[in-house]
């Protein structure tokens, strides 16, 4: 059974970082390409960043500079480090397969930016 995990998540006030985490078990992460999607309050889901198993990257224009998705094969984990947070960051922040499978959302992590 494919699992997804996110932690991580806070109160952060504006300026400053997060890193999340999303532990993986059932599914190994150097053979897919995985991603961060977020969902704020009375929006659509969007995605945010992915990352290709040969390390490419590839980013949401409104996070390009200040967020980074990383992973760890060896751990099946996907990190993603984010820096200078907006208030417009504030969502539910979860990782899955890019593109998304409906099988695999799970709860997320709160993200809010506030001061």
């Amino acid at each position: 059974q494919v699992q997804l995990v996110e932690s991580g998540g806070g109160l952060v006030q504006p300026g400053g970082s997060l890193k999340l985490s999303c532990a993986v078990s059932g599914l190994t992460v150097s053979t897919y390409m995985m991603g961060w999607f977020r969902q704020a309050p009375g929006k659509q889901r969007e995605f945010v960043a992915a990352t290709h198993w040969n390390t490419d990257t590839r980013y949401a224009d409104s996070v390009k500079g200040r967020f980074i998705i990383s992973r760890d094969n060896a751990k099946n984990m996907v990190y993603l480090q984010m820096n200078n947070l907006r208030p417009e960051d504030t969502a539910v922040y979860h990782c899955n397969a890019d593109p998304p499978r409906n099988e695999l959302w799970g709860q997320g992590t709160q993200v809010t930016v506030s001061s």
